[in-house]
């Protein structure tokens, strides 16, 4: 007796059990390109819904997000919501690389919508995940999809690092309050506000705290650097702290810990940072140093 062949259900007609069918896009910034991309999968997804006379439309959920963290993609939030009140069957994402590059999150967030009845379809991969041979297959593409956002990560950070050490990022010329972007990218004084700079390390100087300097200034009607009229005992912090008002500039005071999260933490030493002294004119004399 021969070999029996199993020849599954095509895709075509899979599709048919299910009614309510929503789509999720994605693409990680508001760059012209990806905006255009983002259109286009709502274009495609749209028309290819219609077109199935036998599948109610629930809507397309669209993210300009990075896809490190599903937490804080607000629209992939909503369609999970959308489907733990029952009100979607299938969904359909052009890719995995779509739906996160987090492995774990991923995976996490499969395990939900098999247990909540939803099944997923990628259209690159031609996956469904409720189907139990493609679970291995998921997990090794979006390991592969991290992976590649890691490394791209990584040669971004790279080239800042060397930006750094060469002393040509545009980050050495980012202004604070108190400065100004010329047209050829140095930093130029603004009077106004270099004026309460040195009013602030003045009173400091005297042994002013922080909080006295902050309600002297809402005293004198100064508006804080955002326009507001409340000073915050952390601005004033921030600004006896900052080095640029010495001519210097100090990059990569913080760094990214822990990729799937990409939170900012103080850098104490654990990387290198880099100093770059005599960068542009001081609005305050090395001696009135905090």
């Amino acid at each position: 007796m021969g070999k029996v062949k199993v020849i599954p259900v095509h895709p075509k007609y899979l599709v048919k059990r299910y009614k309510k069918v929503a789509a999720y896009c994605r693409v990680s910034t508001a760059q012209e390109i990806q905006y255009h991309s983002l259109e286009a999968q709502r274009e495609h997804f749209e028309k290819y819904i219609s077109e199935r006379t036998w599948w109610v439309f629930v809507g397309i959920y669209a993210d300009q997000a990075s896809g490190r963290h599903n937490l804080k993609m607000k629209e992939f939030q909503r369609m999970m919501a959308d489907c733990r009140a029952g009100k979607i069957d299938l969904i359909l994402v052009k890719s995995i690389s779509r739906l996160g590059r987090n492995t774990v999150q991923f995976l996490q967030a499969c395990n939900e919508f098999n247990s909540l009845g939803v099944d997923v379809y990628f259209e690159v991969e031609k996956l469904y995940i409720s189907n139990p041979k493609a679970v291995r297959m998921l997990t090794v593409y979006a390991s592969v999809y991290q992976n590649e956002s890691e490394t791209k990560s990584f040669s971004i950070h790279w080239g800042h690092l060397v930006r750094f050490q060469n002393g040509n990022s545009k980050f050495y010329s980012r202004p604070c309050y108190g400065y100004t972007q010329s047209l050829d990218g140095t930093l130029e004084i603004v009077p106004e506000a270099a004026a309460v700079v040195t009013l602030i390390y003045k009173w400091r100087s005297e042994g002013a705290s922080l909080r006295t300097i902050a309600s002297r200034l809402v005293e004198m009607n100064i508006k804080a650097p955002r326009g507001g009229n409340v000073w915050g005992i952390e601005t004033i912090r921030k600004i006896l702290n900052n080095e640029k008002y010495y001519g210097d500039v100090l990059l990569q005071k913080t760094y990214i810990a822990d990729f799937f999260t990409g939170k900012q933490v103080p850098n104490r030493g654990e990387c290198e940072s880099y100093l770059l002294e005599d960068h542009h004119e001081a609005i305050i004399p090395r001696g009135m140093r905090e």
